[in-house]
C-alpha cells in the first residue's frame, strides 16, 4: 500500500492580500510570505477570477509599477479558480457583504479551511467551515503549527 501523503494546508487569498504581496517594499510583509509559502509548496494557495481581476485593476489605478510583480506571482504562487455561479450564491445570502459573497462561496466551494483578506468585516458573519484572517494572524497560526512538529525536548547548549 503506497504511503499517505497528507494534504498541504488550503487558504484562500483576497484580492487586498494579491495587492499587498505585489506591492510589498520588504520580503518580510506577511501578505508577500503567504505568496511565497505557496510558491515552496508549503501551502496551497487559491484566488478566485474575480479577486485577480479587482487585484489587478487597483494596481493599475493606484500602483502601476507593481504589475509585473504581480502577474509573477499569480502565475508562479496560487491555483486560481472559477467564480462561482450566480445561482450558486443564493444559499449563502447574508453570509457576507454583497460585492465579497462570491470570493466567499468560492473559498468554501474550494474546501479552504481559510480565507486571508484584510478586510475580515467584509465576511460576517461568515461560514462554519472558513476560518477568517488577516495575513499576520495567518502567519502566525502556521508558525504555530510548525512549532508544533518540532521535538519538544529540552536540547543541549
Amino acid at each position: 500500500m503506497p504511503p499517505i501523503r497528507p494534504c498541504k494546508p488550503r487558504v484562500f487569498v483576497d484580492a487586498d492580500v494579491l495587492f499587498a504581496g505585489a506591492a510589498s517594499p520588504s520580503e518580510h510583509g506577511a501578505s508577500l510570505v503567504i505568496l511565497r509559502m505557496s510558491e515552496i509548496t508549503l501551502i496551497e494557495a487559491l484566488a478566485s477570477q474575480q479577486v485577480i481581476a479587482e487585484a489587478e485593476r487597483n494596481l493599475e489605478e493606484k500602483l502601476r509599477q507593481a504589475l509585473p510583480a504581480f502577474r509573477l506571482l499569480v502565475s508562479r504562487c496560487l491555483r486560481v479558480v472559477p467564480d462561482p455561479r450566480s445561482e450558486d450564491l443564493a444559499a449563502y445570502a447574508g453570509a457576507a457583504d454583497p460585492k465579497d459573497l462570491p470570493i466567499l462561496v468560492a473559498a468554501v466551494r474550494e474546501a479552504c479551511p481559510w480565507l486571508v483578506t484584510f478586510n475580515v468585516h467584509h465576511f460576517q458573519p461568515g461560514h462554519p467551515k472558513l476560518t477568517i484572517l488577516r495575513p499576520g494572524a495567518f502567519v502566525l497560526r502556521v508558525r504555530d503549527l510548525l512549532a508544533y512538529l518540532s521535538p519538544t525536548e529540552e536540547r543541549e547548549p
